[in-house]
């Protein structure tokens, strides 16, 4: 007998490394999250009922980074703090589509999401229920991976990979925002709830809720992204929620960033909608 709830995890921009962890189901960067979403809801009922892998693609971009930083070391000052700009926009970016066949870093970032995403349905009971958590930069891209699959033939992938069973999408520190400047305010549109195969009487309300500290310059509330999204939030569809997460040095300013994974103004309200969901 499978498992019951399925989770899949993604990081965000900065480093993260760049070897891919050997499997997937193995946390690394959501370790924090993980152990205390476990210890809330009990480790025992966490490892019968629920699957949770982790989305990495930080080794898709930071190769390129770590050699270029590796090549003007000898010239630079402040390698940390450089280090700490190229690892972050660097990442925001280089993920774009664009019609140089080169530049293929969209496509392997969300192949990367596929891949994963395939291997968390094989985890669990057909129909099961997929829960998303999204951090920094990896909300936009699992809001363009579910904007793709809702609008392209994909009859050859299953209903769990179309996100036909998407219970929650959660993200925490989110900066979609920043990639949509370029946009007029008419054209830019969240996506819809995909998750027509839950039954209605057990949806959740408010499917999308995003989680952001006002010290977090990389984390936005999303109602104000344009009209299209603020509808969404009146329709209470979308949930913006303030925290103040990171600790006693990192709570107060733009370190919070970071600071979401173990912090209990997060995890706490996560553990919450876990337990609802497995069953």
């Amino acid at each position: 007998m499978g498992k019951t709830l399925a989770i899949a995890v993604i990081h965000g921009i900065g480093s993260q490394g760049d070897k891919r962890p050997a499997d997937s189901a193995t946390a690394s960067f959501s370790l924090g999250l993980r152990k205390r979403i476990g210890r809330e809801i009990g480790p025992e009922d966490f490892e019968a009922k629920i699957a949770w892998r982790e989305i990495f693609w930080s080794d898709i971009t930071q190769k390129n980074q770590n050699d270029f930083l590796g090549r003007i070391s000898r010239v630079t000052r402040y390698d940390s703090v450089r280090e700490f700009v190229v690892h972050n926009l660097s990442d925001a970016a280089g993920y774009q589509k664009t019609e140089d066949p080169k530049d293929k870093t969209y496509q392997r970032i969300h192949e990367r999401v596929r891949e994963t995403l395939a291997e968390l349905e094989a985890d669990v009971e057909p129909g099961s229920p997929l829960i998303v958590f999204a951090h920094s930069m990896g909300g936009h891209v699992m809001s363009n991976h579910i904007w793709d699959v809702t609008r392209e033939a994909m009859k050859h992938h299953s209903p769990f990979q179309r996100m036909r069973t998407l219970a929650a999408f959660i993200t925490f520190g989110c900066n979609i925002p920043l990639f949509l400047f370029a946009y007029d305010n008419s054209d830019i549109r969240p996506i819809r709830y995909p998750g027509f195969d839950i039954p209605v009487d057990r949806r959740e309300k408010a499917w999308w809720r995003n989680f952001y500290d006002p010290d977090d310059v990389l984390g936005f509330p999303l109602k104000y992204v344009s009209d299209a999204y603020r509808k969404l939030s009146d329709d209470r569809e979308l949930r913006d929620e303030q925290v103040n997460a990171g600790n006693i040095f990192t709570s107060w300013n733009p370190a919070s960033h970071n600071g979401y994974w173990t912090d209990d103004d997060f995890y706490r309200p996560a553990a919450a909608l876990v337990k609802r969901w497995m069953g």
